[in-house]
């Protein structure tokens, strides 16, 4: 086996893998080549090479994402490690264990006039979980915090950063170790499985005849079937999910925009909750946040095992358990209590869901429709990645087949990395993956494509709309003279001569006619990765989508 010839490279290297870290993604540099050298040529490591750092991030991001376990993105000095930033910020707030390992001059050379030189230590101070700062020799130190770093990106669920020194030779190699590095156990602390002071929350539950289950991004089939049942046999629980929650039941109310656009002060009145429980990641809806923020609970209990966002300025009890320990004790305990929450709320939703198809089948060829088409068209048991902006939103609205598990960046809510999350997150599923993503997130990570390891059945739909399309919906837009270029982006840019260039299938579609038999085609073309770009007409879109909510009453 080869082995860099410094110690500190050595040190890294055998640590990562005593400590199971297996993918490494590296970004091409010169600083960065002894850990190059090293990761590279062992087999114990699943190396990919990706020049862009920002791209490499989110790809690394996506592996995690599958894995849920630590993934490892390796670059050079100087600006290199900013490109990495917006990953970062959405592994923290997505909690996905990312760890950052960064080639650095050594500290005598920084602030002196060196190329590629910047103050690296403690660079993502404000998104990481723990900030290793080396020395540049190998050292017991050094070890102790290589493992401590690696052990917070796994029990704390976010990104780390060891930055590590090294000086010129950079390239020479040795055949044996010559380091014995220190490996720490990591230790899982004990998981709480019961609720402390029960009978306050018992008490709480029982007497409340408006509960309101808010579920935000969470693992496909990571909730007890027989706690879901419990929540659709409960007549004074309402369980509201989002797209990202995986969570299904025919008694669930999965589009919230539709349920609540059309509500006035006393309807939102009557379904104001007495207690809100919410559980998952980052919710989408601003409506369902606008509706909380002013109409708030008396209670909000948040469980996670990790944190607490008071997102709607009532949070009063944060439970750090998994969710389904905290229900199999809770509704072990409770009753149910006698309330026309859900029955009430289940009719208007009902009526809702028929205004809605009624509307759909109506509309012209449009955002909406599309959404609707290619979701409907969607292969069961696949996995589904979603950009930010107009496409999640959109997504919201329609109902997805429960067998499709879906994902998106929603730590940041960014568009930046969207495309590249969903080629890392192919590579390490072994599902179908099918990518949707908007004109402007799609050119914007258009080196996502860069990529040599994008696997022959991944597929890419582009909504293009001619622009940021999600800014005509909001309210105003017609008063500012500069809004198409510097809000929305205009452009006459399409993704075909992207798609020839890295040797991608290449499919579009302008009307229902071409989508509907495209769809078909784009499915069964597996030779290559496809592309299926749908233009769709820039200024009906938004009149059509506020005309919805208008037609769901």
């Amino acid at each position: 086996m080869v082995y860099p010839k410094i110690q500190l490279a050595q040190s890294i290297i055998e640590i990562f893998s005593a400590q199971g870290i297996t993918n490494i993604i590296i970004s091409p540099g010169s600083r960065n080549a002894p850990l190059t050298i090293g990761f590279a040529q062992n087999p114990n490591f699943t190396c990919y090479s990706i020049a862009d750092e920002r791209c490499a991030a989110f790809f690394a991001l996506g592996i995690a994402q599958q894995t849920k376990k630590p993934t490892a993105i390796v670059c050079t000095s100087g600006s290199a490690l900013l490109n990495y930033y917006p990953a970062v910020a959405e592994a923290f707030y997505s909690e996905i264990p990312l760890i950052v390992v960064s080639a650095d001059r050594p500290q005598s050379k920084i602030d002196i006039g060196d190329g590629q030189t910047i103050r690296q230590q403690n660079v993502y101070e404000n998104h990481s979980v723990f900030n290793a700062n080396l020395t540049e020799e190998a050292s017991i130190e050094n070890d102790l915090k290589i493992n401590k770093a690696i052990e917070t990106a796994v029990l704390k669920k976010g990104p780390v950063h060891i930055n590590a020194p090294f000086e010129e030779p950079l390239y020479e190699t040795v055949d044996t170790l010559s380091v014995t590095s220190k490996i720490i156990n990591i230790e899982v602390p004990l998981e709480i499985k019961t609720i402390e002071n029960s009978e306050k929350f018992v008490s709480l539950w029982n007497t409340a005849k408006r509960k309101l289950i808010l579920v935000g991004v969470n693992e496909a089939n990571s909730i007890e079937q027989k706690i879901i049942e419990s929540f659709a046999s409960d007549p004074s629980v309402v369980v509201l999910t989002e797209t990202t929650s995986n969570l299904h039941h025919p008694s669930f109310i999965s589009s919230i925009d539709t349920l609540i656009t059309p509500f006035e002060d006393l309807d939102f009145k009557d379904f104001q909750p007495d207690i809100l429980i919410t559980f998952g990641g980052m919710i989408v809806s601003k409506r369902i946040k606008a509706f909380l923020r002013k109409y708030k609970p008396a209670n909000h209990w948040h469980i996670d095992t990790l944190r607490a966002y008071d997102t709607f300025g009532a949070l009063s009890e944060h439970f750090i358990m998994k969710p389904n320990d905290f229900f199999n004790d809770l509704l072990a305990k409770t009753t149910l209590t006698a309330s026309d929450y859900f029955s009430k709320t289940n009719a208007v939703y009902d009526l809702r869901k028929a205004r809605k198809q009624e509307y759909i089948n109506k509309i012209p060829f449009s955002d909406f429709k599309v959404f609707e088409k290619v979701i409907e068209s969607l292969p069961k048991n696949t996995q589904l990645q979603i950009s930010n902006s107009s496409a999640i939103r959109y997504a919201q609205l329609i109902d997805i087949d429960a067998s499709i598990e879906v994902f998106c960046n929603r730590g940041t809510s960014g568009i930046d990395g969207s495309t590249s999350t969903a080629v890392g997150s192919a590579t390490a599923s072994l599902k179908q993956n099918i990518f949707i993503t908007g004109d402007i997130s799609f050119l914007y990570d258009s080196n996502a494509l860069w990529n040599s390891y994008i696997p022959k059945n991944f597929k890419i739909i582009i909504i293009n709309n001619g622009g940021g399309g999600i800014f005509r919906i909001l309210p105003g837009h017609e008063e500012k003279p500069v809004f198409n270029t510097y809000f929305e982006t205009s452009h006459g840019l399409t993704a075909e001569h992207l798609a020839k260039m890295y040797q991608m299938n290449y499919f579009s579609s302008s009307d229902l006619i071409s989508l509907e038999e495209n769809l078909i085609n784009f499915y069964n073309t597996n030779d290559a990765p496809c592309i299926l770009e749908i233009f769709t007409p820039t200024f009906e879109n938004d009149v059509i989508l506020k005309q919805y909510f208008k037609e769901l009453v």
